[in-house]
């Protein structure tokens, strides 16, 4: 419609609807045109405006009144010399070959690469120099070769070659080159199979059942759009055979390879689909998070056993830049997820070992200001606040707390489609370049399937949890964020020579740069909330333990004046990895630690989850034990703990699972830790709490079990017994080989006396 609009002038033609139209009146200072109908007796005329014509869904511009446009290539693409086969080419060259001998004289239109006899007298330009007369001889030498061999000039496609032929070839030649000389119905627009509308119902109708119900094959698929197009429209409409009702199915839905499920999940999201195309030109506006097993066995930090942990990233999708990761022994929890987006917003510190050649590197921002902003000193590895998440379909993703998290935050969080791993393309490379570059020369590498896994992984593992996370996060500030590009070049320099550092500068020099960090109180926030009451004498209730502390004292039997949904109640923050203590944030908007009522003295419990919790709770209701106080539950956490057990349950002679389980607990009390803002000891109410580590863990076991034979011991011997004689008196006394003291003699003789004198 575009080129009929240049085009539109007095005595061009149109094409509307099919019907052919001339342009009779133009008045372009009105808007107004008058076209009258082509081929018609009755001459009708119309009345339309520039507007209408320009908005019409079906108006063109006829190719008689726009030479050069040729009828084949209207709508498409230009037709080139590869789009014809081997016998077309031959013919074209033939055509092509008659039409220079008119032009010039000669076939191939070179005067210095003449063939015999050439030029001949009829076509030669210097005794016939008009061009139409050298036209007429060659329609009448065609004229002879249709006479004597008809059969052999219409295979060439010469029998019906007349003047106006020649003309318009010559004059398309001059524009489009041998491929002027092409006949247009050799190159005629590709429409598909034909398909009637009553059959195009039924198999949209019979589309719609099977994406709804289980897979069937296309021979019952077939079937049904018989069953269909005979009930609503009789047996008189004609139905295609099955063949093409299988390429017309193929060509119109695919080859029908996928899942049921995936199947319907991608024709929601097409049918859902706008069109649109979301272009990333900035940082931070798409970050994309998933979660591995890490191919690399690592021991963990409490017994030193082989175990597997689990690597989640945030990457950046317009810088490429490995932006966060976190090392977990389980697999990530919604509180490790809000703590990873928390690490994207947070400068990262430098670590122990690092040079000055991997501290904060990007131009237009001094290191002396990101240092004096952070408070530490920053490494070079890009920070920046989050627009979009792209996450996969975990379990993780889909919970309350991450909802929350995204509010704080002010992220959006997108899934992305199921089974669809080009949603998030960037992250999947990334986790096969980290394995190719870095893990497959770790010793402990596992590989990617059993088979492909080395005689002992366990035994080759020799790097600790803390080991490997050092490890990476200096590898991927030293190594990858100065990685040159291969095919992820920006949309502005594709052929240049790019890495995540040297991106995010550029764009910094672009659009600029928010020197936005994060406030310590945001690891509270990110937290998931409780909202209860606070008891007079027991504190606060989270996740069936009690909770107390001085924070608390003032607040004692009264209610919140918070309104809303959950009015009159208070909030209390919790992290799931640690289950020792909570958080409160009182009227003044000071946060405070809350204890656990069943801990003692500093240092004298080992870290627990709230898996640890659930059990102890399960345990304690399978028994029967209904405390009054927590103080109560401590001899039964610490046996589930392993630091009051049975001579079957000491340290030396756990399971495997169990040093798992108990490592896992020390980690995530580490990691809870190290999210935790710092503050020292008159700013927190209670101070921090210890973890036991091994051999701590160990030694406390062997001291639970010595008093408890002690107490044992105590209970059935109220007072302490004598203490039994020597066992060489008896010998002694009863010894006939024993030579008697001297003191034994004289006793005797006045004993023998004695009786002798009575």
């Amino acid at each position: 419609m575009k080129s009929a609009t240049l085009e539109l002038a007095e005595g061009c033609e149109l094409v509307m609807n099919g019907e052919s139209w001339q342009v009779e009146r133009l008045e372009p200072y009105w808007g107004k045109v008058t076209l009258r109908a082509v081929g018609r007796s009755d001459g009708r005329t119309r009345q339309t405006t520039i507007a209408a014509l320009m908005h019409h869904r079906d108006c063109r511009v006829s190719t008689r009144s726009l030479p050069r446009l040729p009828a084949a290539a209207r709508g498409r693409q230009p037709a080139t010399w590869k789009d014809l086969t081997k016998q077309q080419q031959r013919l074209l060259e033939l055509r092509l070959a008659h039409l220079l001998e008119v032009e010039t004289g000669f076939r191939s239109g070179d005067p210095f690469r003449h063939g015999p006899d050439e030029p001949r007298p009829q076509y030669d330009p210097g005794l016939v120099p008009l061009v139409t007369d050298r036209r007429r001889a060659k329609v009448a030498e065609l004229a002879q070769l249709r006479e004597r061999e008809p059969e052999h000039a219409r295979m060439l496609g010469l029998g019906r070659v007349s003047l106006r032929t020649l003309e318009r070839w010559a004059s398309r030649y001059y524009r489009w080159g041998v491929m002027g000389c092409a006949d247009d119905r050799w190159l005629r627009e590709c429409t598909g199979h034909r398909i009637s509308e009553p059959v195009r119902e039924a198999i949209y109708a019979v589309r719609a059942v099977c994406l709804h119900g289980s897979r069937i094959s296309m021979a019952s698929r077939e079937k049904k759009i018989h069953q269909y197009v005979r009930e609503k429209y009789g047996e008189q409409v004609a139905i295609p055979s099955s063949e093409t009702l299988r390429l017309v199915w193929r060509e119109w839905f695919g080859p029908g390879g996928s899942r049921q499920r995936y199947a319907r999940s991608a024709a929601e999201a097409e049918a859902n689909a706008t069109g649109e195309h979301v272009v990333i030109h900035r940082p931070g506006q798409a970050v994309a998070l998933d979660t591995t097993p890490l191919p690399v066995l690592v021991r963990e930090n409490v017994f030193s056993e082989p175990v597997e942990a689990h690597l989640s990233l945030a990457l950046d999708c317009y810088t490429h830049s490995l932006i966060a990761f976190r090392i977990t022994l389980v697999s990530e929890k919604s509180v490790d997820v809000a703590m990873l987006l928390r690490d994207v917003m947070t400068p990262l510190p430098m670590r122990d070992g690092w040079g000055p050649e991997m501290a904060w590197p990007y131009p237009g921002i001094p290191k002396s200001l990101v240092t004096e902003l952070a408070g530490y000193e920053v490494a070079g590895l890009p920070f920046f606040p989050v627009e979009t998440v792209t996450t996969d379909h975990g379990s993780v993703y889909k919970n309350h707390h991450l909802v929350e998290v995204q509010r704080v935050i002010g992220a959006n969080i997108l899934p992305s489609r199921v089974m669809r791993p080009t949603d998030k393309q960037a992250c999947e490379r990334a986790f096969g370049a980290i394995q190719s570059l870095l893990f497959e020369q770790l010793p402990g590498f596992r590989g990617v399937d059993v088979a492909d896994r080395g005689a002992d992984p366990q035994g080759d593992a020799v790097l600790t949890l803390a080991e490997i996370e050092h490890l990476v996060a200096t590898w991927i500030v030293q190594v990858w964020q100065n990685r040159k590009f291969g095919e992820y070049g920006p949309s502005w320099d594709p052929g240049g020579d790019h890495s995540p550092n040297t991106l995010f500068a550029a764009s910094m020099a672009q659009g600029g740069f928010s020197l936005e960090i994060p406030r310590p109180e945001l690891y509270y926030e990110l937290l998931p909330a409780h909202h209860v009451k606070i008891h007079n004498k027991r504190g606060v209730k989270i996740r069936g333990l009690w909770y107390d502390g001085p924070a608390l004292d003032d607040l004692r039997g009264m209610v919140s004046t918070r309104g809303g949904e959950h009015k009159r109640s208070w909030v209390i923050r919790s992290d799931r990895r640690d289950a020792r203590t909570v958080f409160f944030q009182d009227t003044e908007h000071q946060w405070h630690e809350l204890r656990w009522t069943g801990l003692p003295e500093e240092g004298k419990v080992p870290s627990f989850n709230d898996a640890r919790v659930t059990e102890l709770l399960r345990e304690a209701k399978a028994q029967g034990l209904k405390p009054k106080s927590d103080a109560e539950l401590l001899p039964l956490l610490l046996r589930l703990l392993g630091a009051h057990v049975p001579v079957d349950r000491w340290p030396a002679q756990l399971t495997k699972q169990q040093k798992k389980d108990q490592a896992r607990e020390v980690a995530q009390s580490d990691a809870a830790a190290a999210d935790r803002p710092s503050a020292t000891a008159e700013e927190s109410d209670l101070g921090s709490v210890v973890p036991l580590r091994w051999p701590d863990r160990a030694r406390q076991a062997q001291t639970a079990l010595d008093d408890e034979r002690r107490h044992r011991r105590e209970q059935a011997v109220p007072r302490r017994p004598a203490a039994p004689a020597a066992l060489g008196d008896r010998i002694r006394r009863t010894s006939l080989l024993l030579i008697p003291d001297e003191d034994d003699q004289v006793e005797d003789r006045d004993t023998s006396a004695g009786e002798a004198g009575r």
